[in-house]
C-alpha cells in the first residue's frame, strides 16, 4: 500500500514530466522543426542555383542543430525526471512533517493522559486547524471521562447509605423476640444479596480510583508479601477445595505505587485463581524482577477459548456458568490498577486447561 508521501512524490514527478514534455514540444515547434529538401524549379541561371544550394546547406545545418537541441533536451528531461523524484520525496516529507508530528503525539495520548494536548504552533493553516480540532476533541473526552468517573464514585458512595439502612432493618427484624422462621430465612437471603451489592460497589470505587490515576499514597511495595497476605485470607477456601498451591516469588520483586490498590490487584488475581478452581486443583504463583516486576498466577480448570479469555479484562465479563456468582469486576480492576501504575495485564488460556494471569509492573527504582 502506497503512503501519501509516495503518492505526493509520484504526483510531483508526473506534473514535472508533463510540463517538460510540453515545453520541449513547444521549443521544437518554435525552432521550425526539421526542414525538408525541396527540388529547385527548372530554368534557373547559375546565380540562382548557387543561392538555392546555399539555402539548402543552411537548412541542413538548421535541421542538425534542431536534432541536437532535441536530443539534448530529451537527455536533460530524463536527468530532471530523476532529480524531480528526489526533490519530490524531499518536498513531500517536508510538507507531511507536521502531520507525522501530530500522528505521533496523538498515539502517545491514552485514556489515562487525556490532559495532554498537541499545542501545535505556526501559521493558521489546515494543519494547525486539524491539530486544534484534535485538542478540542481531547478536551471534550477528558471532561466526559472525568464526569463518568465522578458519577461512578459518587453513585457508589451514595448507594452505601441505603444498603446500611437495609442491613440495620434486617438486624432489627431478627433481633425481635421469637422471630418467624420465614423472616429469618428471608433475612439470610437478603444478607447474601446485600453482600454481593456491597462487594460490587466496592469494586466500582476501586475501579474509579484506579482509572482516575491519582496515586497520592505511592510507596515501595513488596509483591511477594502481598501474595502471602492474599493466600492467608483465602486459606479456608484453599483447604475446602484441597488445592495444591506452590509459590516461587523471587526476592526483590517489588514495585512503586499505591499499597492499597496493589494489594487489591494481587488479591483479585489470587482470588480469581482460588475461587474459580476445581476440587483437588492446583495454583502456581511465581514472580521475577528484571526490567519489570512480573507476577504470574496459573490455575487449573477446563480448556477455555482465548477469544473469551481476552474479554475478561472488561467489566462484567465472566467465563462459564461456574463464574456467574462473581461480580465480573475482578480482572477489570486488575487491568485498571496495572495501567494506573504504568503496567499491563496479560491473560492466556493454557492448552492443557486453566488460565494464566500475568501482571507486569515497573520495578522499584
Amino acid at each position: 500500500m502506497r503512503t501519501i508521501g509516495v503518492r505526493f512524490t509520484i504526483l510531483y514527478a508526473v506534473v514535472f514530466l508533463l510540463s517538460g514534455v510540453g515545453l520541449l514540444g513547444l521549443t521544437y515547434l518554435l525552432s521550425g522543426g526539421a526542414m525538408t529538401d525541396v527540388a529547385p524549379p527548372p530554368g534557373l541561371d547559375s546565380a540562382q542555383q548557387q543561392i538555392l544550394q546555399l539555402q539548402d546547406q543552411l537548412a541542413e545545418v538548421h535541421t542538425q542543430q534542431a536534432r541536437q537541441l532535441l536530443a539534448g533536451a530529451l537527455l536533460a528531461l530524463v536527468v530532471m525526471a530523476v532529480v524531480s523524484l528526489l526533490l519530490g520525496r524531499v518536498l513531500a516529507r517536508r510538507v507531511l512533517r507536521p502531520l507525522r508530528t501530530i500522528t505521533s503525539a496523538t498515539r502517545r495520548i491514552s485514556a489515562d493522559s487525556l490532559d495532554r494536548r498537541l499545542a501545535v504552533t505556526g501559521p493558521a493553516d489546515e494543519v494547525k486547524g486539524l491539530a486544534d480540532t484534535i485538542d478540542e476533541l481531547l478536551e471534550r473526552l477528558e471532561v466526559s471521562f472525568a464526569a463518568q468517573r465522578r458519577f461512578v464514585a459518587n453513585a457508589s458512595h451514595e448507594l452505601r447509605t441505603p444498603l446500611t439502612t437495609m442491613r440495620a432493618s434486617l438486624d432489627v427484624a431478627i433481633a425481635k423476640p421469637d422471630p418467624a422462621a420465614s423472616t429469618v430465612a428471608l433475612a439470610d437471603r437478603l444478607r447474601v444479596q446485600l453482600d454481593r451489592v456491597d462487594h460490587l460497589l466496592d469494586g466500582f470505587l476501586v475501579l474509579a480510583r484506579a482509572q482516575h490515576g491519582a496515586l497520592a499514597d505511592s510507596a515501595p511495595v513488596d509483591l511477594g508479601e502481598l501474595v502471602g497476605d492474599a493466600l492467608r485470607e483465602l486459606s479456608s477456601e484453599v483447604e475446602a477445595k484441597r488445592l495444591t498451591v506452590t509459590t516461587d516469588i523471587a526476592s526483590g520483586t517489588a514495585t512503586q505505587g499505591s499499597p492499597a490498590l496493589l494489594a487489591r490487584l494481587v488479591g483479585n488475581v489470587v482470588d480469581n485463581a482460588v475461587r474459580h478452581n476445581e476440587i483437588d486443583g492446583w495454583v502456581r504463583i511465581s514472580g521475577v524482577a528484571g526490567e519489570e516486576a512480573v507476577v504470574v498466577v496459573e490455575s487449573g480448570g477446563p480448556v477455555f477459548d482465548q477469544r473469551e479469555v481476552d474479554r475478561l479484562a472488561r467489566p462484567f465479563e465472566r467465563l462459564g456458568g461456574e463464574r456467574i456468582g462473581s461480580s465480573g469486576l475482578g480482572l477489570s480492576i486488575v487491568a485498571a490498577v496495572a495501567a494506573a501504575h504504568g503496567g499491563q495485564l496479560a491473560l492466556l488460556a493454557l492448552p492443557e486447561g486453566g488460565l494464566r494471569v500475568s501482571v507486569m509492573l515497573p520495578v522499584t527504582a
